[in-house]
């Protein structure tokens, strides 16, 4: 899981805008982003300087999405 280390909160939220989720509202340093197919569950992603593994992990899983597509 060490190849999801270093991620930055704006950029976690670059990739899932590009797999079809989209910006609903911001409030403080959280976004919150939904996906157009209501199958999707709702991401909730804090814009911190560095995404811990743990979270971002779980965040894949919930847009279940692999993390062959997230990365790419």
């Amino acid at each position: 899981m060490t190849i999801l280390a270093g991620f930055s909160g704006r950029e976690v939220v670059r990739r899932f805008k590009r797999l079809g989720y989209r910006l609903v509202r911001q409030r403080g340093s959280h976004v919150r982003l939904v996906h157009p197919n209501p199958a999707h569950k709702k991401l909730t992603i804090p814009l911190h300087k560095e995404i811990r593994v743990g979270l971002l992990s779980q965040l894949i899983k919930d847009a279940g999405v692999d993390i062959d597509a997230f990365l790419s």
